[in-house]
């Protein structure tokens, strides 16, 4: 028996990835959806034959699913997790995870306290091309070197609530940028210093202050160092992270892997030109969390360290020098 899925949003995010990958799945159904619009519910709900609400409570009480995909703006997450949880509701929520360090550890301890499961919805992580990461580095000697570049163009980097700082959370470090910082913390764990700057400046006059463009420094305790570069105002759209070490290197974008000698030769490599849907693997694989055949590997406790990366970005750049994120958690 498949498990009963809603969707609450019914953004870009819903509509290009969690509903059709609902569609796709082979261990879950839609059973309702939910917006604040209520033209949108009313076209989506009509379109796909299901319930529609405007307020996540009605939706948990009239329709008990056993559990909803999250994908509301960063500001209102936390009360329909909480919601959720008093339910006893599972969540896979649409990243980031949290809008705070203090944020992190309360939703951590109410999803704790509701014995729900959350699940924060990343799809590279099942993507074979970017699980495949960790063992090239394996390959290249010791690692000492990261270089990460995620941007692409938007006319208005700050339309609608990703463009303002108290909705948002933050920008592109914290918003667009949450996928790359998954990707450090993935291979690499939480660095020992954070050094971030910022701007809003690249729409003069634009009237947002969530930063359009970013630069992080970091570093470990073990010698690895490197920084990251993101911006939703540079074109073209650009996504890679570089790794150097000893005795090689890997280069990742969003298609491919490649591993490299010294001397730039291909050692080998992978790529992934006709990828089936992502986000249908990661909603099966949400389910078979909640079956207990799987481990949740980015659930609230692992979302610690991101909201801990983030906030020191933030607080580098109030404070003009670097920021160790482990003293946060």
């Amino acid at each position: 028996m498949k498990r009963r899925a809603a969707v609450i949003g019914l953004g870009h995010q819903a509509a290009e990835d969690h509903l059709p990958g609902l569609a796709l799945s082979s261990r879950a159904e839609l059973v309702a959806v939910c917006d604040t619009e209520q033209d949108i519910v009313h076209d989506r709900a009509d379109a796909l034959g299901v319930p529609g609400f405007t307020r996540a409570s009605d939706l948990l009480a009239e329709i008990e699913p056993d559990f909803v995909i999250v994908a509301v703006p960063h500001h209102a997450g936390r009360a329909v997790i909480e919601e959720c949880a008093t339910r006893g509701v599972h969540v896979l929520k649409e990243k980031p995870f949290a809008t705070s360090v203090d944020e992190a550890r309360d939703l951590a301890s109410i999803c704790h306290d509701g014995r729900v499961e959350l699940m924060v919805a990343l799809q590279r992580r099942f993507n074979p091309i970017y699980a495949s990461v960790a063992g090239m580095l394996d390959q290249i000697g010791t690692p000492f070197l990261i270089s990460g570049h995620y941007s692409f163009h938007t006319p208005d980097p700050g339309a609608g609530w990703r463009g303002d700082l108290k909705l948002a959370g933050g920008g592109c470090i914290f918003d667009m940028g949450y996928h790359l910082v998954d990707l450090l913390l993935w291979y690499f764990g939480l660095p020992s210093r954070v050094l971030a700057e910022f701007s809003t400046t690249a729409r003069p006059g634009g009237g947002y202050d969530a930063e359009d463009t970013a630069v992080v420094q970091l570093g470990y305790d073990t010698g690895l160092y490197g920084s990251l570069l993101l911006s939703r105002w540079m074109a073209p759209k650009t996504e890679f992270l570089r790794v150097l070490g000893t005795a090689g290197s890997v280069v990742l974008t969003k298609g491919s892997v490649q591993r490299l000698a010294l001397d730039g030769t291909v050692v080998e490599e992978l790529t992934r030109p006709y990828a089936p849907s992502v986000a249908t693997a990661q909603i099966d694989y949400f389910c078979r969390v909640l079956d207990r055949e799987r481990p949740n590997a980015c659930g609230p406790d692992q979302h610690l360290a991101h909201a801990a990366f983030v906030a020191s970005c933030y607080e580098s750049k109030q404070a003009g020098r670097y920021i160790n994120p482990k003293e946060m958690l």
